[in-house]
């Protein structure tokens, strides 16, 4: 939950039409509008022969000529689905704008040329975007290329015959470039396609989830990547795709969807959590390609109200900028969600949110009236077993909260455990970022359990997880300093309801060591958020009422740890704000295995948060003689937590790929 701080390009937009879209106003017309903008935008940046984008930043780690190739290519998936959309009526310039691009980007001789596709390196993205929207454009742009355009651009793509392809969700851009060339009579390799979505297979987790690659690497790139290009496969491919491969990724489709409605707050935030999210409203593109695949469970009202919301959400808050740009950023601009390939085009993958450009517009997405999101209508919790997520959210500030049991973005043992502030925190929300400070500075506290030493704190590192099953999830993780030299083990279990979660660890570590555990981080642009704190709970909270608490439930917060919380605040720290803050709790370990109970909160209800006293003694926990922790929440609700319960997550599925 932010507050929107209203674009220069509000008054470009069309009127907001409350009968067709009584949630967000937005119609297609909006959508148009905001794709014409992004397109408007890159035109000063453009190289005189039109093939790279040049845009104002520092290079990714590939270099200037590659990050013009990708201003190119990215912005071309954006202006197909604008032209294919309109039936070619969005206006010939755009067609020819993108036709000279091609001419001079594939010349080997020309001034202009692309960057030629090699093993594993960044054209390889590229071209995938380039097939996409040579076939989506197909009748206005690949049809009347000259012969010896075709040529150039067949053999362009073509050095992907043969490449080495780096084992993730770069298979499927070899896949989808080869089933272009495929449709055009171009040399091309069955094997190395049918290979890509072999290894496809290999990363199916069940329950619509794919890891991207080997490992527990669960993000956004199950949304549009491994999802979407399956869905973009089959309409390259048309009768020469296996059917029996379609039918599993349509129906893998819509078992994702079923869930992924979940990751949106009511303000259209989606989660803010993994990599790439620079990518931004990206997150709409698999709602579209359901649609377009005939493999979605959501009616078509909510799917433009999720997809339209999320385009909105960052609109009104600056995105595009006022040159009509998109910055390496989420609002403002912000390197630390960005990685060593992010050059000053990549987020121009935004662009997959517009592929609902390519459904009529008398097709249901664009003619039913909205309807409301999951979060609008009730409390949710949703236990995702294949990544070891819990999603709760709540109605009455429509804010959706991820408890994380399960992705670290890691290889498989024995790969060097490392630590990532998108991956490793203990929950994420769509209302707040995790705290990523310079890599200079410790790693911030939120969301963190950290054994304090002489060389810092410690990293959750590789997370082992237990199981995620109705309102809980567990795992257990070994914590390493910066100099490994703290052998212990912690074991937690989170359950949650409404607005609430309590974290049951079980530390195992020497006696002496300092335990500190941290709550949300919320952050905003005008002013420090406010902090409070007591014998055994902190508390911070923005202006504008966000409130994160963090309070002890077991034991006299007086006689032992934890001892006083603090509150934490820091500056330039966070992608929601310049100022942040985060309440945290420290204790001294006793020895053995210390039992901490907390209940962590994130709430902008009012009626929740406006009584800290309220926060602090609604909720309690006490252990029983059964090994058993029970939790009462503030309304009443009852849980039981079994200590040293260690369930497994649910075993594949017979779909779920080769062994």
């Amino acid at each position: 939950m932010t507050a929107p701080h209203l674009s220069a390009d509000a008054g470009r937009l069309p009127p907001s039409d409350p009968a067709l879209s009584p949630l967000t106003g937005w119609t297609r017309l909006h959508w148009e509008a905001t794709a014409d903008r992004l397109l408007d935008g890159l035109l000063p940046y453009a190289s005189p022969e039109l093939a790279q984008y040049r845009l104002p930043g520092p290079a990714s780690h590939s270099g200037p000529w590659s990050d013009g190739l990708e201003g190119f290519a990215r912005s071309f998936l954006l202006a197909a689905f604008r032209i294919a959309g309109s039936g070619g009526q969005a206006g010939p310039a755009l067609i020819e704008r993108y036709a000279a691009g091609l001419a001079a980007g594939t010349d080997p001789y020309g001034a202009e040329r692309w960057p030629p596709i090699r093993d594993r390196a960044q054209p390889m993205v590229e071209a995938a975007s380039v097939a996409i929207a040579l076939h989506e454009t197909r009748p206005w742009l690949w049809d009347r290329l000259d012969d010896g355009v075709r040529q150039r651009v067949v053999a362009w793509l073509g050095g992907f015959v043969g490449a080495r392809v780096n084992d993730s969700n770069w298979r499927l851009f070899q896949v989808i470039t080869e089933e272009f060339l495929a449709s055009v009579g171009a040399p091309h390799s069955r094997a190395e396609i049918d290979a890509g979505l072999g290894r496809l297979e290999d990363w199916y987790r069940g329950g619509g989830w794919y890891t991207d690659g080997d490992g527990r690497k669960f993000d956004y790139y199950n949304a549009w990547a491994l999802h979407l290009y399956p869905a973009l496969w089959a309409r390259i491919a048309g009768p020469r795709a296996d059917p029996g491969a379609v039918a599993r990724h349509r129906e893998r489709l819509r078992e994702f969807l079923a869930v992924h409605q979940y990751f949106f707050g009511s303000d259209g935030a989606p989660v803010h959590q993994g990599r790439s999210l620079t990518y931004r409203f990206a997150t709409a593109a698999p709602l579209w390609a359901g649609a377009l695949a005939d493999a979605t469970p959501l009616p078509p009202g909510l799917t433009r109200r999720l997809a339209s919301g999320a385009l909105k959400h960052f609109a009104e808050r600056g995105v595009p900028d006022e040159q009509g740009l998109l910055s390496l950023g989420w609002y403002r601009p912000f390197r630390p969600v960005t990685q060593r390939y992010s050059g000053p085009a990549s987020p121009y993958w935004a662009s997959k949110a517009f592929l609902g450009l390519l459904l009529p517009a008398d097709h249901p997405v664009w003619t039913a009236p909205e309807e409301p999101g999951p979060v609008e209508t009730a409390d949710r919790q949703v236990a995702l077993p294949a990544p070891g997520w819990l999603l709760h959210s709540t109605s009455a500030d429509g804010i959706v909260r991820l408890v994380n049991h399960g992705s670290d973005r890691l290889p498989p043992d024995p790969a060097e455990s490392e630590d990532n502030a998108h991956y490793t925190r203990f929950a994420y929300s769509s209302a707040t970022a995790p705290q990523t400070p310079p890599a200079e500075e410790p790693p911030g506290p939120d969301n963190h359990l950290a054994l304090l030493g002489t060389s810092g704190a410690s990293r959750r590192g590789r997370i082992h997880p237990l199981y995620a099953d109705g309102r809980q999830a567990a795992s257990w993780h070994a914590p390493l300093g910066p100099k490994r030299e703290t052998p212990s083990r912690i074991t937690t279990m989170s359950v949650v309801h409404r607005a609430w979660e309590v974290r049951v660890h079980q530390v195992e570590a020497p006696a002496g060591t300092t335990v500190r555990e941290g709550g949300w981080a919320v952050a905003c642009d005008t002013a420090p958020p406010a902090g409070d704190t007591g014998p055994g709970w902190a508390l911070a909270r923005r202006q504008d009422g966000l409130t994160t608490a963090l309070v002890n439930l077991l034991g006299d917060p007086a006689a032992h740890a934890p001892h006083h919380g603090t509150v934490a605040h820091t500056r330039g720290h966070n992608a929601y704000g310049r100022y942040a803050a985060t309440p945290l709790l420290t204790s001294t370990h006793p020895g053995g295995t210390l039992l901490l109970v907390t209940l962590v909160v994130l709430t902008a209800d009012p009626s929740v948060h406006r009584d800290p006293h309220a926060l602090r003694t609604g909720t309690h926990a006490a252990v029983t003689a059964g090994n058993t922790v029970e939790v009462r929440f503030p309304d009443g609700h009852e849980e039981q937590v079994r200590l040293g319960e260690h369930r497994r997550p649910p075993s594949r599925t017979p779909e779920s790929g080769r062994a």
